[in-house]
Order: structure tokens, then sequence, then C-alpha cells
């Protein structure tokens, strides 16, 4: 049992900063999921990450962080709580917290199956599913030869752009981080016009492929083969279920599923944008 002197549902919500990454990752870590440090990095820096502290001083009691896409949608994601304090509501605490904070933008979030029951009690309703995908690359199954190349800084522009068409919202603050952030960043193009585009960015033992964009099934295949073949790790992508022919092609060039995660909304009847274009995310937790 936690040795504080203060009942839960009094012990102060506060703002995370970079300065919390390891805090946040020794969470993780408690919880038994990887450490994810760089991650971390990231969604502290283009979102607002909220937490409870350990009043013994044993690091954080729970934690979230959410990514604002303007008032259209918001991504809440990473949402822990220490095994210590399990079961004790704490984590529904900090939820009402951030549905309080807020107010009337529309929310979306990754489920798992133990912290979807949670979600449905808070308003969330179940919109579709992922598919989380690991395992060394081969090219066992060919992609499609189309052109792909790396992405310029004279490209950015059209990657916005396209972004923002396909996703539905304006996520220019997450999307230009992602030639710092990502080890490889790459845009598919036919006749002049960018038609996709693809991060690799390392995450632990692993390179993780998000977001993913593309035209086409063929335009995300060519993506990924060509970010795959600068990789030396195992591949990690969290693909929408509906883009089954991705998910067969990818489980026939060696990667298996891993786990799977139920897509849900909160005040908005199905994500922006087009679907059939967004093949994955830059990764879950920013939606």
């Amino acid at each position: 049992m936690p040795s504080s002197h203060a009942p839960l549902d009094q012990l102060p919500i506060r703002r995370l900063t970079t300065e919390d990454v390891l805090a946040c990752a020794d969470l993780s870590e408690d919880r038994g999921w990887q450490r994810e440090e760089y991650k971390w990095g990231l969604l502290l820096a283009a979102g607002v990450g909220y937490g409870i502290d350990d009043p013994s001083g044993k690091g954080l009691v729970t934690a979230c962080v959410v990514t604002s896409y303007g008032p259209g949608l918001a991504a809440i994601g990473m949402v822990l709580v220490s095994a210590r304090y399990a079961r004790q509501g704490i984590g529904r605490r900090l939820m009402r917290h951030v549905l309080a904070e807020a107010g009337d933008t529309p929310l979306t979030l990754y489920a798992t199956s133990n912290g979807r029951p949670l979600y449905e009690e808070l308003g969330f309703t179940d919109i579709g599913r992922a598919e989380m995908l690991r395992g060394h690359f081969t090219l066992t199954e060919p992609a499609p030869a189309l052109p792909v190349r790396p992405a310029t800084a004279e490209d950015l522009p059209a990657v916005l752009r396209l972004d923002q068409e396909i996703f539905g919202v304006d996520r220019t603050a997450m999307i230009a981080r992602l030639p710092a952030f990502a080890d490889q960043l790459r845009v598919a193009e036919q006749d002049g016009e960018i038609t996709g585009f693809a991060a690799i960015w390392p995450n632990m033992d692993t390179h993780v492929i998000g977001p993913l964009i593309a035209r086409d099934t063929a335009t995300a295949q060519a993506l990924v083969a060509s970010l795959a073949a600068a990789s030396d790790r195992p591949l990690r992508t969290d693909v929408d279920d509906r883009h089954g022919a991705l998910t067969t092609w990818l489980k026939a060039n060696g990667l298996e599923q891993i786990a799977t995660t139920t897509v849900m909304v909160r005040s908005l009847p199905e994500l922006p944008g087009d679907w059939r274009r967004r093949f994955a995310p830059l990764t879950v937790a920013a939606g």
C-alpha cells in the first residue's frame, strides 16, 4: 500500500515537462513497458504532460500526455499508473482532470484491453482497431517499384499540406519535428506530386515506422521497403486493421502481430480525414 499522508484524491496534479522524461520512463518500466525515453521526449516537447508525484518521493504515481491538434482534435497517450497505486482510482482521477482541461475538444486514444473499460466509463466509444507488428523485415515479397526518395527541406510545405488533408486537422507542430526526430524521412512522388511520406525513428532496440501516409497500398509498401532498407534493427509499426493488404504483406516479410489496440473517440463520431490513406500513426500515443 502507498505510504501517503494525504488521500489519493488530494494529491496535486501537475504539468510535466521534458525534465520529467526519466521519471516517465521509470513509470513505464514499473508497469512492464519499455522505457522509451526518446519517445517520451518527443511527446513532452510537442504535447502537454500531466502527472501526480508520489508523496514518498518514489517518482510518479501516474502520468499521461495530451497532444493537441487545435480545437478539432487532441490525442491522449501514455496513460500509466504505478503498480503500487493500481486499482485505487488514481488513473480515473487523472483522466477526469484531462477531460476537464480539454473542455469541448474532441479526443482520441488507442486503448489496451486493460484500459478500455475505464475509457468507456468516461464516454469514449470504439471506432476501430490497430495491429502492432514487429520483426526483421525480409522483403521476401517485393514492394511495387514506385519512386521513393529522401525528403528535403523543400518538401516540408507539401508534406504538411498532404498530412492535413489526410489526417483531417493541422498537426504542423508534430510533423515539422520529423526531420530532426526521425532517422529517415522519405517521400513518394509521382509526376512531381508527393503522394505519400513516412518516417522511421529509433525506439529502444527497434525502428518504428510512422507516420505512414500514402495514396494507396502500393505506395505504402514502397515507402516501407525503402525505410526498411536503411535499418538493421527489427521494425515496429501500428497498422489500421482496415488496411488488411498492407498487414498481410508485412507479415509475409517477417513482421508478426505482438498486440492490438482499440481506437476510441470522445465527442466525435469518427476521426477526421481520410483513413484510406492513413496507414499508421507516428505513434499510437499521439493519435
